[in-house]
């Protein structure tokens, strides 16, 4: 977004940020939803919860390295969640997280 274009408001809607805490949003649930199913030891989703939620600054500054958003996102998860991690995006493509934690779009004309 250009800066002197956008209100500040708009700004946080589609800032890295709130993109990053969104996919974490929904990582989260998977990892839980499969937790509850058996799939996922329920202390990997429990700490995955509790650690990940400072992971988005560690993400941004792998970014550049990396040269692809989910995985500068999933290895700055790892560094913090630590072994648990390996639970983290399981079972998930790229195009899941992205594609949930989208806003509404022409492909989704209901939102």
């Amino acid at each position: 977004m250009i800066p002197r274009y956008t209100r500040p408001e708009m700004a946080r809607i589609w800032s890295d940020e709130k993109r990053f805490r969104t996919w974490l949003a929904v990582e989260v649930a998977a990892t839980e939803t499969l937790a509850e199913a058996g799939i996922v030891p329920k202390e990997a989703a429990k700490a995955i919860r509790g650690r990940a939620s400072s992971m988005w600054n560690a993400s941004l500054r792998s970014r550049p390295e990396v040269k692809h958003d989910v995985i500068a996102f999933t290895t700055a998860v790892a560094e913090i969640v630590g072994p648990h991690a390996r639970w983290f995006h399981y079972g998930l493509t790229s195009n899941d997280v992205v594609d949930t934690a989208r806003p509404c779009s022409f492909s989704k004309p209901r939102c």
